[in-house]
């Protein structure tokens, strides 16, 4: 069984503009984070490999896996411990070809039908949102809520793990409702101190879990 983290922090410098990619790694791995993603739309192919490869060797100072989303090439171009792909993104059946069998492979899916044909395929872990109105994704759809999640969380023969919208005020509901873990964006990098930011959601998830 692969180990699929409860707090998974993705980087992003469209938010802020303070911190660049690895600093906010370094951040919220300090804080607590146990998975970082690295998630980049804009640059080229050789600038967003030397940017993963950065984040990648602080990550495996501290243990932690990095996920690389949308991109398989640039996974493995950095040893990454994964990826993550979206519904209109590349396939997970063929990622697995691509990836090692060690690979985590996360799919983000908006129906109960391509969730289950994501799982099918080889996903380990099922993001699932926005679970809440977000500002981090400007073509972000309606919020899915918690019964939603729940319900999901329930059909789901894998952790699911919930993003959209979430703060340190609805993290402890999101785990409760099912989730295994959340993702999150604004709840750490838009925030003065990520590191301190990133202790208060770890703790929040804890001891949801622990209830």
């Amino acid at each position: 069984m692969k180990n699929i983290g409860e707090l998974h922090v993705i980087t992003d410098t469209a938010c802020q503009t303070q911190l660049t990619h690895p600093e906010l790694a370094e951040l919220a791995i300090r804080g607590g984070a146990d998975t970082i993603q690295f998630r980049q739309k804009d640059g080229t192919t050789r600038e967003l490999v030397e940017m993963a490869q950065q984040i990648q060797t602080i990550c495996t100072q501290h243990n932690v896996p990095l996920i690389v989303n949308d991109r398989a090439d640039i996974a493995l171009a950095v040893n990454a411990k994964g990826a993550h792909f979206g519904q209109d993104d590349m396939p997970v059946d063929i990622v697995r070809k691509i990836l090692s069998p060690e690979s985590i492979i996360g799919a983000s899916a908006r129906t109960e039908e391509k969730i289950l044909k994501a799982i099918s395929e080889g996903a380990d872990y099922i993001g699932f949102g926005p679970i809440f109105q977000t500002s981090s994704k400007t073509d972000a759809e309606e919020p899915k809520g918690l019964e939603r999640l729940s319900r999901i969380s329930e059909i789901a023969k894998c952790p699911v793990i919930a993003i959209g919208g979430i703060t340190l005020q609805t993290a402890a509901s999101v785990i409760r409702a099912g989730a295994h873990g959340i993702a999150v964006i604004s709840a750490v990098c838009a925030t003065p101190d990520p590191k301190t930011a990133t202790q208060n959601l770890k703790n929040e998830i804890q001891q949801a879990k622990n209830r």
